[in-house]
C-alpha cells in the first residue's frame, strides 16, 4: 500500500508541473494566437476598429506593397537557405574528421556568430558594407572596382548583403545539427565502404548524406520558418531600403503596426498569412523528405 500511495503521489506531483506548463503555454502562446485571429476579420486604425469580415484577407491579394515585400522574402528563403545548409554540411563534414586539429576551435568560431546580438551583427555589416566601408575600399585597394559599389543604395546588392549576413549568423547553428548527427554513425559502416574500395566522396553521398536526411529536414524546416519570419537584418541594415526592395513581410508588419498609422487588424492578417506559407511548405518539405527517406 505505501508504494501505491507514493507512485501516486508522484503521479499527483507530474500532473501539477504538467498543468502549470501547459496553462502558461495557452495563455502566453494560443490565447494571443486566438486574440490576433479575431483581429484580423477587424478594420481601422488605432483602437477604433470595427468587424470587417475578410476584407483585410481580399485586400492582400491586390496590395502591391505586401507582394513586394512577399517577393523579397521568398528570395532570401529560395537563395539563402540552399547556400547556408549546404555550407553548413561541409563544415560538419570536414569537422568532423579525426585527424584534423584544434576542431573545437573551428567549431566554436563557426558557431560564435549566432551568440550575437541580432542589431549588433545587422549594424556590424551595415558598417562593412557602407559606400565608405571596408569591403568597397577593400576592393578598390585591390584594382577590383574603381567607384565604390552601392552595397546598401542598389536592390540585388542590397540583397546579397542581406543574405551574406543571415548566412554568416545562422551557418554554424545548422553546423552542429549536422556533426551531432555525424557523430551518431556507426563507424563501423564507413570501415566496411573503405573495405569495398569506396572514396571518401562516395561514401559522404551514398552514406552520410542518406542517414542525416532527418536532421537535414529538420534544418530546412526550422531555416524556412527563421527566414520567412526575417526581420532584424531587413530593418536594422537597410531598413527596408532602396524602395522597399529589401523590406520582408515581418518589417512590413511591424511598420504597419508601430511606424505608420496604426492597423493592427490588417497587420493581424498578415501575420496569419506568413503562419499559412510556414504551414504549407513545413508539410511540403516534410512530404518531399518522407517519400525519398522511403
Amino acid at each position: 500500500m505505501k508504494k501505491v500511495s507514493m507512485e501516486k503521489r508522484y503521479l499527483r506531483i507530474g500532473w501539477i508541473f504538467i498543468v502549470v506548463a501547459a496553462a502558461l503555454i495557452v495563455v502566453f502562446n494560443f490565447y494571443p494566437m486566438i486574440q490576433a485571429f479575431l483581429l484580423s476579420f477587424q478594420e481601422g486604425k488605432g483602437n477604433n476598429l470595427t468587424f470587417a469580415g475578410l476584407n483585410n484577407y481580399k485586400k492582400l491579394f491586390s496590395d502591391k506593397l505586401f507582394r513586394r515585400c512577399l517577393f523579397n522574402t521568398l528570395i532570401y528563403v529560395v537563395f539563402q537557405i540552399p547556400i547556408m545548409l549546404v555550407l553548413a554540411l561541409a563544415y560538419a563534414h570536414i569537422l568532423n574528421d579525426k585527424t584534423i586539429r584544434f576542431k573545437g576551435l573551428f567549431r566554436t568560431c563557426l558557431f560564435l556568430p549566432c551568440c550575437i546580438s541580432l542589431v549588433s551583427s545587422s549594424m556590424i555589416f551595415r558598417s562593412l558594407f557602407a559606400t565608405g566601408g571596408v569591403v568597397n575600399q577593400t576592393l578598390q585597394s585591390l584594382g577590383l572596382i574603381n567607384e565604390p559599389i552601392g552595397w546598401l543604395t542598389e536592390a540585388w546588392p542590397a540583397r546579397f548583403v542581406i543574405i551574406l549576413a543571415i548566412t554568416w549568423r545562422w551557418t554554424g547553428y545548422n553546423m552542429i545539427f549536422y556533426i551531432a548527427g555525424m557523430q551518431n554513425i556507426d563507424y563501423e559502416i564507413y570501415e566496411a565502404a573503405n573495405i569495398d574500395g569506396a572514396s571518401g566522396t562516395r561514401q559522404f553521398f551514398s552514406i552520410t548524406i542518406p542517414l542525416l536526411k532527418p536532421i537535414i529536414l529538420l534544418t530546412s524546416i526550422m531555416s524556412t520558418n527563421g527566414t520567412l519570419q526575417l526581420f532584424d537584418e531587413s530593418k536594422n541594415i537597410t531598413n527596408g531600403q532602396p524602395g522597399d526592395a529589401t523590406r520582408t513581410i515581418s518589417h512590413l508588419i511591424y511598420a504597419t503596426s508601430f511606424e505608420k498609422v496604426p492597423s493592427f487588424g490588417y497587420a493581424a492578417t498578415m501575420s496569419f498569412a506568413i503562419f499559412f506559407m510556414v504551414a504549407v511548405l513545413s508539410l511540403i518539405q516534410m512530404g518531399v523528405g518522407g517519400r525519398r527517406s522511403d
